[in-house]
C-alpha cells in the first residue's frame, strides 16, 4: 500500500559538528528515508520506487521538478532554512515537496542509496511526523491452576495467582525500542553491528560501517581495523589512535547506528520455550518477556544464564518485583541459554493481606518474610490470631499463633497455607442511634449514659430529608426564570402548588431500644414514649444506655398511627366560599370543615359533588387488578376452546382476529385508574350538606363541589352523541331521540345512567329505564352490541364494572 510521506526537497547546507551527531542519532533510531544532496540526485531517488507504483504519478514530478519552475531550478531559500531545524519553518516549505514511497526498510542497505546519503533531515522528520506505534507481544494462551493453587483454593474459598505472573501478561515487545535508546558505555563491538563515523578537519568523511563477520571495518586510506570485542566507551580512542597513523589535524565523532541481532534460547518451564532473536542490548529479562515468563510450574526465584557449560548469572525475579532491583538481570550474548527450572517450596498467603497469592520459597524463611512479600498486613489484620494450615505425617493440621515478634519467627514450609484473619466488625462501648433523626449514628458510650444525652430536644429529630425538601421549596430552576420562545412558553404547564408535610410526621408515641443479653445473646425491646421523653421532659422515660443498644426512632410512615395522632389535611375545591387546603384538627368532621370554609355558594350542586378518598383509590385499584386477571384467564380459556373447535382455517383466522380485539380491549381497561370516589347518595334538589356532615376526615381528602350544570351528556352508540341542554322531567327516551336515536350497533338493553354523583343506573335492573328523570350533569350511556364475540357480554356488565371502581365519564371513551 503506498503512504503518502512529506519530505523536503534535496539542498546543499552546512551543519556544525554537534548538531551533526544529533541529527545523525536520530536518524539511526528511526525508519530511514535519505534526502540525496545532489539535486539531480532526487531522479535517482524516484528510480528506486517501483514502476507499478508511479504509473499515475505527475510526470514533473517524477522528474523531480516542483510545479511552476524551470527544470533543474529552485527558489531562493533564506539562511534560517539552512540550519537542522530549518526545514520546520513555513518560509522553508516548497510546493509540491510530497512524494509517494513505498514502505521503508530500516536498513539503508536494503533501499539501494549510496550509505553516505542516508542521513537527513527527512529521518528526523519521519521520525516527528509517524512515530512507531507501541506494539505488544502475543498474549500467551491462559494456564490452567496448578495443584498447589487448587488446593490452597479449597482452604481460603478463592483461586490465588502465582505472585509476578501477571508481569508478563500483555507486555509491549521491548526489542524494536532497543534499537532507538543510546548504548550504554560497557556495550562490547561486534559482527553485525553499524558504526556511524564522522570526520571533519584535515580531511572530511561521513562513513556507515559495518562490522565483518571477521570483526573489522573498512576505512578508506587507513584500511581494515579490527573493532571487534572493544567497549563503545574506548572506541572513540581506539579509532582515533588507528586513524592519526594516516592522517593529521582532523576530529571525529563516534555513535552506534543499527546493531546486530543474536540468537538465544529459553528452555525449561517457560510459557514459551524455544529460540529468540533479539537485540544485542537484550537483557535476561528482556528473553523472559520474549518467552511470556515461567509457567506455573516455573521458578520465579532461581533463573539461570548458561553460556556453554557455564552458569554465568542467576537471577531472582523477587528482586526485581519487590524492591525493583534489577542487578542480577546479565546482558546476553550470542547462544546464550536463559534456563527456568522447576517451581521450588510454595506457600500461599491469604485474608487480611495487601497481596493475597502464591509465593515461592527460596532457603528458609519465616512469617515475617512471608508477610513481607505480600506487602505487609492490611488495616483490619486482626493481630490475635492468624492459622498456618500445614501438611505433616500425611495429613492436614492448622497451627494458630499470634501475629506478634514471636509468631512472626515461625518458619513456613512448603505447601503451607498462611491465613491473616480480620477483625471483628464490633464497635466497642458504642451506641448506635437511628431512624427519624438528624444525626444517624454511633455516639461513644460512657457510664451513666441516657437517652437525653443522643436524643436532647426537638431538633434532633429533624430529619436532613425536610431541609433538603423545604430549601427546594423556593427554588426556581433555571430554566423556568427566563421566558422561553413564545410557542414553547404556550405549551408549558404550570406546575401545581402544593401544601403537605415535605418529610414523614414523627411517631411520638413510641421509639424503642433494641438491647442484646450478654447471657443469651437473645435481643429484648425496651420501647419508650418519645414525646414524654423530648415534649415533656418525663424523667421516667429518660432511660440508662448500655454499650451495643440501639435506639430507634419511627416516623408515622414506619408505623401507622390512629387517625387521631395523624396530620391531617384536605382540600376543599369548587363553590366553598373559601375554597383551600385545611388542617384538620383530632375530631374534626366534614360539616365541621365546610363551615370552617363558609360554606357553600349559592351556585354550588351538592349532588354532584366528588369525595375522593386515597385509601379507597388503592383499595379500587386492587380491585380491578383481580378483576383484570380474572378477565384474562377467562379469555384465554374460551379463546382455546373456540380455537380447538374451528372447522376449518378461515373460521379459525376470524376467531384469532376476535381474540386480538380482546386483548386489546383489556389493555384499555388496565390503562384506565380508579378515581377513589365515594357515591354520597344525596338529596339532587338539595344543598343540605347535614346528610354528609358526620363523616370523619383522612389525610389527603378532596372534596370539590361544582357548579349546578346545564346539560345531560349522551355518549355512546347514537347517531350524535353530545351534551344536551338540562330540563326538568324530561325521561331518558327523549334525551336519546335528540341525539339522533340508536344506532344499529347499540346494545339497548345494556344501556345505563352515570349518575353525576358517581351512582349508576342500569336499564337491565330499573323498571320504566326510559321513562326515568334525569338531573343536571348526568351522563346517558349506550354501548355497542358485540357481534362477533360473547367475550364482555358473558363476563361481565360495563355498568357494573363502572359502578364498582368508581370510574368517571371520561373513562367511558377509553373503554369504547
Amino acid at each position: 500500500m503506498m503512504s503518502s510521506i512529506r519530505i523536503l526537497r534535496p539542498r546543499r547546507f552546512s551543519l556544525s559538528w554537534p548538531a551533526a551527531a544529533l541529527l545523525l542519532l536520530a536518524g539511526s533510531a528511526a525508519a530511514q528515508v535519505y534526502a540525496p544532496r545532489d539535486p539531480n540526485a532526487a531522479r535517482g531517488m524516484q528510480n528506486q520506487v517501483p514502476a507499478a507504483s508511479r504509473s499515475d504519478r505527475d510526470p514533473a514530478r517524477d522528474s523531480g521538478q516542483v510545479p511552476g519552475l524551470e527544470p533543474g531550478a529552485y527558489p531562493e531559500r533564506p539562511e534560517e532554512c539552512d540550519g537542522p531545524l530549518g526545514h520546520l519553518l513555513p518560509e522553508c516549505q516548497l510546493p509540491g515537496d510530497t512524494l509517494d514511497l513505498p514502505p521503508l526498510e530500516r536498513r539503508g542497505s536494503e533501499t539501494g542509496l549510496p550509505a553516505g546519503e542516508r542521513e537527513g533531515e527527512a529521518a528526523g522528520e519521519l521520525q516527528r511526523r509517524y512515530p512507531p506505534e507501541l506494539e505488544f507481544l502475543p498474549m500467551p494462551e491462559p494456564e490452567a491452576p496448578s495443584e498447589f493453587q487448587r488446593f490452597a483454593a479449597s482452604s481460603v474459598g478463592a483461586l490465588l495467582p502465582i505472585y509476578g505472573a501477571s508481569l508478563f501478561e500483555r507486555v509491549p515487545t521491548t526489542f524494536a525500542p532497543l534499537d532507538r535508546v543510546p548504548v550504554t558505555a560497557d556495550y562490547v563491538i561486534g559482527p553485525g553491528d553499524e558504526i556511524l563515523l564522522r570526520i571533519w578537519g584535515q580531511v572530511n568523511m561521513d562513513l556507515n560501517l559495518i562490522v565483518d563477520r571477521a570483526g573489522a571495518v573498512y576505512i578508506p586510506q587507513a584500511g581494515s581495523i579490527t573493532v571487534a570485542g572493544v567497549e563503545f566507551r574506548q572506541l572513540p580512542g581506539f579509532l582515533r589512535s588507528q586513524l592519526e597513523r594516516v592522517f593529521r589535524n582532523f576530529d571525529l565523532s563516534v555513535n552506534m547506528g543499527q546493531l546486530r541481532s543474536i540468537q538465544v534460547f529459553v528452555v525449561g518451564h517457560a510459557r514459551r520455550p524455544g529460540t529468540y532473536t533479539v537485540s544485542s542490548l537484550s537483557t535476561m529479562v528482556s528473553a523472559l518477556f520474549a518467552a511470556g515468563g515461567p509457567s506455573a510450574q516455573g521458578s520465579m526465584r532461581r533463573i539461570q544464564l548458561k553460556r556453554g557449560a557455564e552458569v554465568v548469572a542467576g537471577m531472582d525475579l523477587y528482586d526485581l518485583l519487590l524492591r525493583g532491583d534489577k542487578s542480577g538481570d546479565a546482558r546476553l550474548l550470542p547462544g546464550d541459554v536463559v534456563y527456568i527450572p522447576p517451581v521450588g517450596p510454595q506457600v500461599a498467603a491469604a485474608g487480611s493481606v495487601k497481596n493475597p497469592a502464591v509465593y515461592e520459597l527460596k532457603g528458609e524463611e519465616t512469617v515475617a518474610d512471608l508477610v513481607g512479600m505480600t506487602g505487609g498486613l492490611s488495616a483490619l489484620a486482626d493481630r490475635e490470631r492468624a492459622t498456618l494450615e500445614r501438611i505433616a505425617a500425611g495429613a492436614r493440621r492448622v497451627v494458630e499463633f499470634r501475629l506478634d515478634e514471636e509468631g512472626m519467627r515461625l518458619p513456613v514450609r512448603d505447601g503451607d497455607v498462611f491465613q491473616a484473619r480480620t477483625i471483628q466488625p464490633r464497635f466497642e462501648e458504642t451506641v448506635t442511634l437511628r431512624g427519624n433523626v438528624a444525626n444517624a449514628g454511633r455516639f461513644r458510650w460512657h457510664p451513666g449514659m441516657r437517652l437525653k444525652d443522643i436524643i436532647p430536644d426537638r431538633e434532633s429529630l429533624v430529619t436532613r430529608d425536610y431541609w433538603k425538601k423545604r430549601n427546594l421549596l423556593g427554588f426556581t430552576p433555571p430554566e423556568e426564570a427566563i421566558a422561553a420562545e413564545p410557542v414553547e412558553e404556550a405549551r408549558r404547564r404550570l406546575s401545581e402548588t402544593r401544601i403537605g408535610p415535605t418529610a414523614p410526621d414523627i411517631n411520638w408515641s413510641y421509639a424503642v431500644i433494641e438491647r442484646q443479653n450478654p447471657q443469651d445473646l437473645m435481643t429484648k425491646l425496651l420501647p419508650f414514649h418519645l414525646g414524654r421523653l423530648v415534649l415533656e421532659n418525663d424523667a421516667g422515660q429518660n432511660l440508662e444506655l448500655r454499650p451495643g443498644d440501639v435506639v430507634t426512632v419511627f416516623s408515622q410512615a414506619d408505623i401507622r398511627v390512629p387517625q387521631m395522632q395523624q396530620t391531617r389535611t384536605v382540600r376543599l375545591e369548587g363553590e366553598f366560599n373559601a375554597p383551600g387546603i385545611y388542617d384538620v384538627e383530632p375530631g374534626e368532621t366534614l360539616g365541621r370543615l365546610i363551615e370552617k370554609a363558609g360554606g357553600l355558594t349559592p351556585q354550588a350542586y351538592l349532588f354532584g359533588a366528588e369525595f375522593l378518598r386515597e385509601s379507597v383509590r388503592k383499595d379500587q385499584l386492587k380491585r380491578m387488578e383481580r378483576y383484570i386477571q380474572d378477565l384474562e384467564q377467562e379469555a384465554d380459556k374460551a379463546a382455546r376452546n373456540r380455537l380447538a373447535n374451528a372447522d376449518n382455517p378461515s373460521q379459525a383466522q376470524m376467531l384469532e382476529a376476535e381474540i386480538k380485539s380482546q386483548k386489546e380491549m383489556v389493555e384499555r381497561l388496565r390503562s384506565v385508574q380508579p378515581t377513589g370516589r365515594i357515591v354520597l347518595s344525596l338529596d339532587p334538589d338539595s344543598n343540605d350538606f347535614s346528610q354528609i356532615a358526620h363523616m370523619t376526615l383522612e389525610d389527603g381528602d378532596r372534596f370539590v363541589v361544582p357548579a349546578l350544570p346545564s346539560t345531560i351528556n349522551v355518549m355512546g352508540a347514537v347517531y350524535s352523541p353530545n351534551a344536551l341542554v338540562f330540563a326538568k322531567k324530561r325521561p331518558v327516551r327523549e334525551y336519546i331521540a335528540q341525539a339522533g336515536g340508536f344506532t344499529r350497533n347499540a346494545d339497548e338493553d345494556r344501556a345505563y345512567v352515570l349518575r353525576a354523583d358517581g351512582s349508576v343506573l342500569p336499564r337491565q335492573s330499573t323498571s320504566g329505564f326510559d321513562k326515568k328523570s334525569l338531573n343536571p350533569g348526568d351522563a346517558v350511556i349506550i354501548p355497542e352490541h358485540l357481534f362477533k364475540t360473547t367475550f364482555l357480554t358473558n363476563l361481565r356488565n360495563w355498568s357494573e364494572v363502572i359502578s364498582q371502581f368508581g370510574l368517571g365519564a371520561a373513562a367511558i371513551n377509553v373503554l369504547r
